[in-house]
């Protein structure tokens, strides 16, 4: 088997096993609404509305009631839908987020959708899967955390259980100590514990920077000059909000829209500017301030962040 056969192959499993913790939850907590539920790098998730928020308990017992689904040995079973019939499937089911992908995908131009079913659980689902419940292997639920629906923030803030998901137990054992070595080298946690930097709710994911952090970043920022100069960089230093029209024109508000801070000033309706995402759309403005000869080329040139 080729390693890419190898890697669709634990794919597959990966996603049945979301589908399994799908089916799990539901048995636990019947009045759960489904999100949506891919593979990930190194497993799968799978996002929820429920009633109430899960206690670490509940993470057991969905875990232990998913490995009672897969000693079932259900086969996965694939059935194509028309639009109008998979809307009223799930209409019945009580599941509106699956109502809602359905009419999105109508509005795609689909004319048909694909469901799996695994004994009395039913999801939307365009596969490919396992042939039975019993070909999902070595997993185990990792952590709850919150996601918006649809990544929008404007939306409900749904549960999501992320799982781990290996071919053997070995390999998950292995996969585990190495995240469990990685967690005493976090840089969070080094970082508060040596006071170089640490982080506060006033300003989620940027770190406030102390004394000696300052020390490094320096140090760093010297090496960084030192290392571009001898390349033949010159450094520039471009703002760090532009206009939309440069992200339009990039392509990030249509790839990365969700991921960029957007800005809307006080005479715009909508989001106008946003804060860069990288340094490259400020040099190449940099660049077309004039005529270049070809004597300039290569023309190399370097940003440091904030």
């Amino acid at each position: 088997m080729s390693k890419k056969e190898k890697d669709l192959e634990l794919d597959s499993m990966r996603h049945s096993a979301a589908h399994v913790l799908a089916s799990a939850v539901l048995e636990l907590f019947p009045d759960t609404k489904l999100g949506i539920g891919p593979t990930i790098e190194d497993g799968f998730y799978y996002d929820f509305d429920f009633k109430s928020p899960l206690s670490p308990s509940d993470l057991k017992k969905i875990e232990k009631k998913m490995r009672e689904i897969i000693k079932k040995n259900l086969p996965f079973k694939k059935e194509e839908l028309s639009v109008k019939d998979g809307i009223k499937l799930f209409k019945d089911l009580k599941q509106p987020y699956k109502v809602e992908l359905i009419k999105d995908l109508e509005k795609e131009g689909e004319k048909k959708v694909s469901i799996y079913r695994t004994g009395d659980f039913a999801d939307l689902c365009k596969g490919p899967h396992v042939k039975s419940t019993k070909e999902v292997k070595a997993f185990r639920l990792d952590k709850v955390a919150g996601a918006y629906w649809k990544g929008d923030e404007k939306n409900k803030m749904l549960q999501r259980i992320y799982g781990i998901a290996f071919n053997t137990k070995e390999e998950l054992q292995k996969y585990l100590k190495m995240m469990e070595e990685a967690k005493k080298r976090d840089h969070r946690k080094i970082g508060k514990e040596l006071e170089l930097f640490f982080f506060h709710s006033a300003a989620p994911g940027d770190p406030f920077w102390q004394p000696k952090g300052l020390i490094l970043i320096k140090e760093l920022f010297k090496y960084w000059r030192e290392i571009h100069e001898r390349e033949g960089y010159v450094e520039v230093r471009t703002p760090e909000i532009l206009t939309r029209k440069v992200w339009d024109q990039s392509g990030h508000t249509d790839f990365f829209i969700e991921k960029i801070y957007k800005v809307t000033t006080p005479d715009s309706k909508e989001w106008n500017m946003a804060i860069k995402p990288m340094n490259c759309d400020g040099g190449i403005i940099i660049y077309k301030t004039r005529l270049r000869s070809y004597k300039e080329f290569p023309l190399r040139m370097g940003e440091l962040g904030v």
